[in-house]
């Protein structure tokens, strides 16, 4: 019922169109004891994620992506019951056809915190913030061992080198302007970051961002939960403060102060701007039509607007 899809170019032609991948996931449905169940598709996220009724939730992995799919259920198989705030329950997962895979998991109840934000109240937000930080700070002092099979990089320090080498090229890539491109290597250079010697290994979501956190309305903005472990890592606990600082936090006054206060550790400005510039999906220029700019075009200036307290 699927194409297979193991190029960028079939994932462009594939992957987005609802009338090629809703007949898939209905007969997918059908097999796995849900057949005639209604089926709406989430309009966010990069993989096809549908709701199957009110209770659960199909999420969908063509080939080129399908490591992805395991290291989905094994996260969350890992994490279930372990954190303060809610995870989906793996109900089931396996392969499909022509190299899709998948994994069927339970519906997170709430709405999604980015899309409820502006409603919150600033009480609830700084609440909200605090919860989320307990929920970050409990993933990271999960043990990662059991994950080493399916979870990378392997080496941080060989990690951390390969992005280094990589960023100015990939910053050229996303539009960034050449007066910011030639202050990357010298800012880089001037942050000393953990190797794999000196680095604590934890269990990273990677993603932290309200896009992946889940609030009631209905019972005063609870918190209710954390999804989408599919680009989880193993690493420096920091790497996961660029998703936060850019995605939770957003520059907005005494929020990501509050938030290292409930996680129960400060980072330094500069060592999570280097992170947003070597983090695997790191877009530069996005971010700067996104945050407030900072007081002058200097990446020093931008570690203090994003990350300072």
């Amino acid at each position: 019922m699927l194409p297979e899809v193991n190029t960028d170019e079939e994932w462009d032609r594939v992957v987005p169109d609802d009338a090629i991948v809703r007949p898939g996931a209905e007969d997918l449905c059908a097999r796995l004891g849900f057949a005639g169940a209604r089926l709406t598709r989430y309009p966010a996220g990069s993989q096809p994620v549908y709701a199957v009724g009110d209770a659960h939730v199909l999420k969908l992995f063509p080939g080129m992506d399908a490591r992805d799919a395991v290291t989905e259920a094994r996260v969350l198989s890992h994490v279930a019951g372990r954190l303060p705030v809610p995870t989906p329950h793996v109900h089931d997962e396996g392969t499909y056809e022509n190299g899709w895979r998948y994994v069927l998991m339970s519906r997170l109840p709430g709405e999604d915190l980015a899309v409820a934000w502006p409603r919150i109240p600033r009480a609830d937000r700084e609440r909200i913030v605090t919860e989320a930080a307990e929920a970050l700070a409990a993933l990271h002092a999960l043990d990662p061992a059991p994950l080493t099979d399916v979870l990378g990089p392997g080496d941080w320090g060989a990690f951390v080198a390969r992005q280094r080498a990589g960023a100015v090229e990939k910053q050229r890539r996303c539009g960034l302007p050449e007066s910011w491109l030639r202050q990357i290597p010298g800012f880089l250079d001037s942050v000393p970051l953990p190797d794999a010697r000196s680095v604590r290994p934890a269990l990273l979501h990677t993603e932290f961002m309200r896009q992946h956190l889940t609030v009631d309305p209905a019972d005063g903005w609870r918190l209710t939960g954390l999804l989408d472990f599919e680009p989880a890592m193993i690493g420096d606990p920091a790497y996961d403060f660029v998703g936060v600082g850019l995605f939770v936090t957003r520059a907005e006054p005494g929020l990501l102060s509050r938030f290292m206060k409930a996680y129960g550790r400060t980072y330094d400005p500069r060592r999570l701007l280097a992170y947003t510039l070597l983090h695997v999906y790191s877009n530069l220029p996005w971010y700067l039509r996104e945050l407030p700019a900072p007081p002058e075009p200097t990446p020093d200036a931008l570690a203090e607007a994003w990350f300072g307290q």
